[in-house]
């Protein structure tokens, strides 16, 4: 089975590493303090998991989530990065970001500044619009009624593939959104942020999504 690599062991970063072993892979966990503070939750973990550095985590990783606050981008390992395909379930709040003008001004989205600081992998948009304690319980099979839909978006088919993949493993539909310059539309503030919704109710409310001026 395939090995997710985590940059991130927050909430969003712990709960896809939960849910991602219950569905058969294995996983490599980061944070910016080191291994040895991820002992307690390696344990939580179990067998299937491992704590190791940023970098260790991008290499290890067939496929990385990115779960840092957006401030830290800049700190990726973009060189160990290279090549893959990496999630960010970021969104931008202001109050732990710092202001970004970029943003404010809605010239750009989290995504695409993900992209940006790593220009050799293929960034897609995912996990930013579910709450973290949900993403290990809210999977159920492919064809259940009313599965959970998520939105995703990217500038890669085959990196979006990868992802569609992976969620489905997880237990979700995936809705494509368009490329990263269209990721806004599930970011904070929007219909779908925190809500559980399906792949109709989702692809109903993308096209008629205002876009949310930062605050």
């Amino acid at each position: 089975m395939a090995t997710i690599g985590i940059i991130g062991s927050g909430n969003i970063g712990s709960n896809v590493a939960k849910a991602a072993i219950a569905a058969g892979y294995d996983v490599v966990i980061s944070n910016s303090r080191g291994p040895e503070s991820l002992t307690h939750l390696i344990n939580e973990l179990g067998e299937n998991a491992r704590a190791g550095t940023t970098e260790e985590a991008a290499e290890a990783g067939d496929l990385v989530l990115v779960a840092v606050p957006l401030g830290k981008v800049g700190e990726l390992p973009a060189d160990a990065l290279a090549g893959k395909v990496v999630m960010d379930a970021n969104n931008y709040y202001p109050q732990r970001d710092g202001r970004i003008a970029e943003l404010d001004n809605n010239e750009a989205t989290t995504s695409e500044l993900v992209q940006r600081a790593l220009p050799d992998s293929q960034v897609v948009k995912a996990f930013n619009h579910i709450n973290a304690k949900d993403i290990p319980s809210d999977g159920t099979a492919a064809g259940t009624l009313d599965r959970r839909a998520l939105g995703i978006a990217g500038d890669d088919h085959a990196a979006k593939a990868l992802v569609v993949s992976f969620l489905d493993a997880l237990g979700y539909d995936a809705v494509d959104m368009g490329p990263l310059a269209e990721s806004w539309r599930t970011e904070r503030d929007t219909p779908a942020y925190g809500k559980r919704v399906t792949r109709a109710e989702l692809e109903e409310i993308l096209p008629i999504v205002e876009r949310v001026q930062q605050v």
